[in-house]
């Protein structure tokens, strides 16, 4: 008498399998985005300097043309590591890599709206300064503090199960 085959007894019901989620990788992935946003906001701004200097003193759109490309970058890639990392398991994650993502998007969409008034109200050169200067503040120091207090916090590492469809 042949073996039976139990696998294809209930059919819709997934298998579940457990997978271990190391405490190193939690605390990289609650750096990740804090870590790509300070360095497409410094990026930005060393190119947008490296414009002024090739430039020299005839200011005219090198400068600016330079600077946005690594933002405009991190702006299109930033939204595939968010989606990727909001639902992780572990909440202390999902709370840093939330918090990066309100600072980022609500400075980059303030500029986007305010930057234009303050590129003309302070005279071209001096407005792209001081919109990269509010991202940069905004951004930044936030962006190392929160870099800082999750190294510093005590990870553990997690077990969860995860369905197996076959």
């Amino acid at each position: 008498m042949p073996a039976k085959d139990n696998s294809c007894k209930f059919p819709d019901v997934p298998m579940k399998v457990k997978r271990v989620i190391n405490a190193k990788s939690s605390r990289f992935s609650a750096q990740l985005f804090n870590i790509a946003s300070i360095f497409a906001i410094t990026a930005g701004i060393s190119a947008l300097l490296l414009g002024k200097l090739l430039a020299s003193h005839k200011i005219g759109f090198l400068p600016f043309v330079l600077s946005f490309p690594p933002l405009m970058i991190w702006l299109a890639a930033s939204i595939f590591v968010y989606a990727s990392i909001a639902h992780h398991p572990n909440e202390r994650t999902r709370h840093y890599h939330r918090w990066a993502g309100y600072r980022f998007y609500g400075a980059t969409g303030t500029m986007v709206v305010f930057g234009q008034p303050l590129y003309e109200l302070m005279g071209g050169w001096n407005g792209l300064m001081v919109v990269w200067g509010i991202l940069f503040l905004v951004v930044v120091p936030w962006g190392l503090y929160d870099i800082i207090k999750a190294a510093r916090e005590d990870w553990q590492d997690m077990t969860i199960e995860v369905a197996i469809h076959e």
